[in-house]
């Protein structure tokens, strides 16, 4: 059986997703603040899928091949703490996320400028926990 990279490891690659779906969120604020809404929703489509397609992928490492690979990493860390405050944005920002593909598509502009809101404000918590307060590396000796 193939050994499957480390609980550092993934959240390090998981941090690198992060940062570029932010640029792709930027770009598609940009185009919104320009005018250009077609391409605002085509960029979003993209950003909906890559999030989607890394939290469907963390699930898999985290739930189903090595359930226990992220519970002794953050034990070891000190960082059940720091997990949890990320956990408190990022949950959420999926939730708002999955509502916010729809209200997009269909035109519910009130709706999904506001859900678009609430969703920037937890994204950028997200942002900050995990790149800042999510350990990657090896554990301290």
């Amino acid at each position: 059986m193939p050994s499957l990279p480390s609980a550092g490891a993934v959240i390090l690659v998981l941090k690198i997703a992060v940062v570029a779906v932010t640029f792709l969120l930027t770009a598609s604020l940009i185009a919104l603040w320009r005018g250009h809404y077609r391409l605002h929703g085509r960029i979003n489509i993209v950003f909906f899928v890559l999030t989607l397609a890394a939290l469907l992928g963390l699930e898999i490492v985290a739930r189903v091949l090595q359930p226990q690979l992220f519970d002794e990493h953050f034990q070891r860390h000190g960082a059940k703490t720091a997990l949890a405050v990320h956990l408190a944005f990022s949950m959420p920002a999926a939730l708002v996320l999955l509502a916010m593909l729809p209200t997009g598509l269909r035109r519910y502009r009130r709706l999904h400028v506001g859900l678009g809101v609430v969703f920037l404000v937890l994204w950028s918590g997200t942002f900050v926990t995990g790149l800042f307060f999510l350990p990657h590396a090896s554990a301290p000796p």
